[in-house]
């Protein structure tokens, strides 16, 4: 396919000299996200943060600084929109080196820390979904859970799940 290497849905890949960190191929994401923590911007305008956070096991504690960083609206595919700061980091995709944008944002409730948008790969790789190389599983999966109490009494979940998230309140 044109030459370009192929891709799995997901990867291990290198994020700013952190090895081997797994990764969501997203072709349906415009742009790639990071988990970030202790995000501020200081009194000088410098971008300081940290990649992932003291419980992943990426985690260096080592504070990144940027000069060069942008503000955008990220919506999510349900319409939810977020400000989120956007900069560049070093991704090692397949051997290669790419400098991509980034948004930072707290992962730590997603299966995979960083997510890799189409601007990241687009003219670089292709992706073929039916390839998985991590051995990452979806943490926290509560669709067992969530099945269990439908059936115990449909009517009772549907008020305690679904009329709450229209309203906006979390279960």
């Amino acid at each position: 396919m044109n030459g370009l290497e192929i891709l799995g849905s997901d990867e291990y890949i290198d994020v700013a000299g952190i090895k081997k960190v797994p990764a969501k191929v997203d072709t349906g994401a415009d742009s790639s996200s990071v988990w970030a923590s202790h995000i501020r911007v200081n009194k000088d305008g410098v971008l300081c943060f940290r990649l992932f956070d003291e419980e992943s096991p990426y985690y260096t504690g080592k504070t990144l600084k940027r000069t060069n960083f942008k503000v955008a609206v990220v919506r999510s595919s349900i319409g939810h929109e977020q400000i989120r700061y956007r900069t560049h980091l070093l991704f090692k995709i397949k051997g290669r080196k790419i400098k991509a944008m980034v948004t930072l944002s707290d992962r730590s409730k997603n299966s995979f820390p960083v997510l890799i948008g189409r601007r990241t790969i687009s003219g670089k790789f292709v992706v073929d979904v039916s390839k998985n190389h991590t051995m990452v599983r979806q943490k926290g999966h509560k669709t067992k859970l969530v099945q269990k109490k439908f059936r115990e009494d449909p009517y009772k979940f549907h008020c305690e799940y679904i009329e709450k998230a229209k309203k906006g309140v979390k279960k």
